[in-house]
């Protein structure tokens, strides 16, 4: 096996898990840390209407960016089959055919991106002290669409053959330069909300560039030949039958964030700086669950390519164990100190309260969360990405949206958008536990 590579389909199950997910975990804490630093710094020196503009526009992005995100995902399920099944010619097609998507995809967004920004926010309800300044971040923002997508696309395919490692190292490279020009844009130029998108797509211009350096440079068998980037139509059409599935399903759900957030917005900036803000500290319980999401489609998807049928089932079983218990376990800690937290961001009592008061109600159910994601990775992993698809349809989108939208428009009373998240991870984790103790592993 090369230096870069890591085939899950032998050894040690837990040690392979462990060894693949820990990267990826501080891979995300680094990002985790850089979309921060862009909150922690707009908030300190431009107030609580500049941190709203920026802290609201988080799941809009995810909207347009969630279709690609779940063909990465797709392809990245491919991908490890063929390597796990030491298929290279097809490897070699699936790798060069995401390449292909994912610049197709790149420029398609910084253009639909730039041009809609206003008017997706004006759908929204974002109010009018905030809206033109919302405005300036997204269009900036989407014009570094094609670094963003390009670096997902990179990863992907490192990740798909086991190395998380490298991601690592260029979040950790990207993550300091993004903190850097956010004080050099925000604090020393004295930009507004402009300078803090402006240091967020050099950043990741730059983690896109280093990934594909290494992919081009490498002689390993996941290399990356530009004169090859084109789409073939056989590893094509797998990887778009695996990952619009869960492209739609991340859109679906980035959607009914998108009209969450309308709800929100209709309490006012301070409820929206006090959630946004609190959504930034809520990402970092994510970490564990997004790490070994990664760890389960790859182990998963590397074993069923190997037939390691068993294997795949008992490494599924302690990815879940592990994603739970530390999603759990950040998420209380999160509210023992979510006030102080919140306070490294804002001295607004008002804002601070409306972060604290959402901490409190979705904190305890953080365990839900990470059920319904690992499971929901798990099922891409044996190729059956059509299930979570449909199970967030019903309870992420058409439960959360008609629920929260008739109590809003009957009670207008926050404490709905309070409870909504915990009732619908709660309501998928049943459904995906119950489903999950059918599953056919050698299907």
């Amino acid at each position: 096996m090369k230096k870069n590579q890591m085939l899950m389909t032998s050894g040690t199950i837990w040690k392979q898990m462990l060894l693949f997910a820990f990267p990826v975990f501080l891979g995300n804490l680094f990002q985790q840390l850089y979309n921060t630093a862009d909150s922690l710094i707009v908030g300190n020196y431009l107030g609580s209407s500049s941190l709203a503009a920026v802290t609201s526009c988080g799941e809009l992005i995810f909207l347009l960016t969630s279709l690609f995100q779940g063909i990465s995902v797709g392809a990245g399920v491919v991908i490890a089959r063929y390597f796990g099944a030491n298929d290279k010619e097809r490897m070699q097609n699936a790798i060069h055919t995401l390449m292909a998507f994912g610049i197709i995809f790149g420029i398609g967004l910084t253009v639909f991106g730039y041009l809609l920004a206003p008017v997706l926010l004006g759908w929204m309800s974002t109010p009018k002290n905030v809206i033109h300044l919302s405005a300036t971040y997204l269009q900036i923002y989407f014009l570094g669409s094609l670094g963003m997508i390009l670096y997902n696309s990179c990863v992907g395919i490192m990740q798909s053959v086991g190395d998380s490692k490298h991601p690592l190292y260029f979040l950790i490279v990207s993550s300091c330069v993004n903190v850097v020009l956010d004080i050099v844009f925000v604090a020393g130029l004295h930009m507004n909300v402009e300078g803090a998108a402006l240091a967020t797509i050099l950043s990741q211009f730059l983690s896109a560039i280093l990934c594909l350096y290494l992919l081009i440079r490498t002689n390993e068998s996941h290399q990356v030949h530009l004169s090859k980037i084109r789409i073939h139509a056989d590893v094509g059409k797998e990887i778009l039958e695996m990952g619009i599935p869960t492209g739609i399903q991340n859109s679906l759900i980035s959607i009914s964030n998108v009209v969450v957030q309308s709800n929100i917005n209709t309490f006012g900036s301070l409820a929206m700086a006090g959630m946004g803000t609190y959504s930034k500290i809520e990402g970092f319980a994510f970490l564990p669950i997004t790490s070994f999401m990664m760890a389960l489609t790859t182990f998963v998807s590397q074993n069923r390519g190997a037939k390691e049928y068993e294997r795949a089932r008992k490494g599924a079983r302690f990815g879940l164990v592990c994603s739970v218990s530390l999603a759990e376990t950040i998420g209380l800690l999160i509210a023992l100190f979510v006030t102080p937290l919140m306070r490294l961001f804002v001295d607004d009592p008002q804002v601070i309260q409306y972060g604290v008061e959402r901490a409190h109600y979705a904190t305890i159910l953080f365990f839900m969360l990470a059920y319904s994601h690992g499971v929901s990775a798990v099922l891409r992993g044996v190729g059956k990405s059509v299930v979570p698809m449909v199970v967030m349809l019903v309870c992420w989108c058409l439960v959360r949206v008609t629920l929260l939208t008739m109590l809003n428009m009957l009670f207008h009373n926050i404490l709905f958008v309070y409870l909504i998240y915990p009732f619908t991870w709660s309501l998928s984790s049943i459904v995906f536990f119950l489903y999950y103790r059918k599953i056919n592993w050698q299907e």
